[in-house]
């Protein structure tokens, strides 16, 4: 069976890596690369509506990629999350970090850790697509325009 034409395995194959069972794999661990997808997701946003200051790029960036704005939008997608991706998100709001939230609220925190560890599963088995799909849902829901 040839595997999927994906940017995981894109990276994989050209360093020739044999990845673990992402099933193994820590919620922490699929948050710490679902945090940099959902940011690529949304600097990619910004940058494609305008050539924009850096600072200012940062700025819009930084009020929709952190905890308190990322547990918004879980909340806004998830009664239509599956039932393995509610799962998937259940486990990352529930593991424990090593760190201790900076500026957000433990609730929002553990949410937003939650979210990400979806969007580093989901990343990692192929459904990007998937991901687009529920962060443009949830950024319509909260009437983000970018």
């Amino acid at each position: 069976m040839k595997q999927k034409h994906t940017l995981p395995n894109m990276i994989y194959d050209t360093f020739q890596m044999n990845p673990s069972v992402i099933g193994h794999y820590s919620p922490l661990t699929l948050a710490y690369i679902g945090d940099s997808i959902y940011d690529m997701i949304i600097r990619t946003l910004l940058v494609g509506r305008a050539n924009a200051p850096v600072k200012k790029l940062h700025r819009k960036a930084s009020g929709i990629v952190n905890a308190e704005a990322q547990a918004n939008l879980l909340l806004m997608i998830k009664k239509d999350l599956t039932e393995e991706e509610l799962r998937i998100f259940k486990r990352g709001k529930n593991a424990k970090p090593a760190s201790a939230a900076k500026n957000a609220k433990l609730h929002d925190y553990k949410t937003a850790t939650g979210f990400e560890t979806l969007v580093g599963f989901l990343y990692l088995t192929g459904h990007m697509d998937r991901v687009l799909e529920l962060t443009k849902m949830g950024l319509t829901r909260m009437e983000i325009n970018l």
